[in-house]
């Protein structure tokens, strides 16, 4: 949902990026450095706050990006930098274990620690979970025969593209080849407290397994994460490892706590500009799958519609095979979350596809 309504938010900083390398400062020991990624998505945010943890000064980052040359490249330019004033980092916290937030987790880990101070991973014990078992090749969901079969399942009937979904059978080893074999758990409502602020753990469902958004009052910053984005929509999929799963709704319901957050908060996202107009953007985000609910409605009311066929209705644009994975994951959610409302029921047909049609 690119530039929908952006007039509604306001981006405190302007065009200013951080260079790759560098840091900006966003709040008051709260720096922004960004991360590049191979896709069309080409960055990541990612926050070091200025830290006191165990007796020792440094930093506590918030997200790793993908484990790749560049990204350590970049990451040792940071850690150099005299915005650090030579103080190390001292623990990382992962929103959730997709790979441009957990890829450089054990690098980042295992770099900072010392034989006195292990610099630990905090993240929620789903997504650690959920990581540890997709890096090490035993879950799939975003490529391989498994996948591929799940899609066809749905209508995607290319054979190129399902040979290049086969194909992609390493997906996440490869841009999480390990995550650390320890961790400290997050969980909602818990509160972290980092250089004396209290920073207070929100979860959210539907994108991630348990997705941890960090919300510090007394600073009036949220980090984020990819629950709330300013210009896309967040990614909402269901996968073939959970193919009857019902994540849409799980998000819609998590997106709406942040509406107790005061109108002021200053949104640290993972992807785009940091910004504020937190209210205005869950409206946005609420009225956006409601408008996509009813394209949705409309053309299984037409003739029966797999998830593959509904592609041109919900995306305008042309995708290629990995961003067609994502559509057809959002795609199904759609319509399981119009199922479980009972305005549709799925079947699957003769020909092998599963289609979808308005309840008689």
């Amino acid at each position: 949902m690119a530039n929908a309504q952006e007039s509604a938010l306001h981006y405190r900083f302007g065009d200013a990026l951080p260079e790759i390398g560098t840091t900006l400062e966003v709040a008051s020991g709260v720096r922004w450095l960004r991360m590049k990624l191979p896709f069309a998505l080409d960055h990541i945010n990612l926050w070091l706050l200025r830290d006191e943890h165990q007796g020792r000064s440094g930093w506590t980052a918030v997200d790793c990006g993908i484990d790749n040359p560049d990204t350590r490249s970049a990451w040792r330019q940071v850690l150099a930098s005299p915005e650090l004033q030579g103080l190390p980092l001292l623990r990382v916290v992962v929103t959730h274990m997709h790979p441009d937030h957990i890829g450089l987790a054990h690098w980042l880990t295992d770099e900072a620690s010392t034989p006195t101070h292990d610099c630990r991973l905090w993240i929620s014990a789903t997504d650690w979970n959920a990581a540890t078992m997709a890096s090490q090749s035993l879950t799939a969901g975003m490529g391989g025969d498994d996948a591929a079969d799940f899609l066809a399942l749905h209508g995607l009937a290319d054979p190129d593209q399902l040979s290049q979904i086969r194909a992609r059978r390493n997906y996440f080893p490869s841009l999480v080849p390990k995550v650390p074999r320890r961790f400290r758990r997050l969980m909602d409502a818990m509160v972290l407290t980092i250089n004396g602020r209290a920073w207070q753990c929100i979860s959210g469902y539907g994108h991630a397994p348990e997705h941890i958004a960090l919300y510090c009052a007394e600073l009036g910053v949220l980090i984020s994460g990819d629950m709330v984005l300013p210009r896309i929509s967040t990614n909402v999929s269901v996968i073939d490892i959970e193919p009857e799963a019902d994540p849409l709704p799980l998000y819609l319901s998590s997106i709406k706590r942040f509406l107790a957050l005061p109108a002021s908060t200053l949104v640290l996202p993972s992807h785009g500009k940091p910004f504020t107009g937190l209210h205005e953007r869950i409206g946005q985000l609420v009225q956006h799958h409601d408008e996509r609910f009813a394209d949705v409605i409309e053309a299984c009311a037409a003739a029966p519609q797999s998830a593959a066929a509904l592609l041109p209705v919900l995306f305008k644009r042309a995708l290629d095979v990995h961003q067609t994975t994502f559509a057809m994951g959002e795609s199904i959610a759609h319509l399981h979350a119009l199922a479980s409302m009972g305005k549709i029921a799925g079947r699957v047909h003769a020909d092998g596809v599963m289609r979808f049609a308005p309840l008689a």
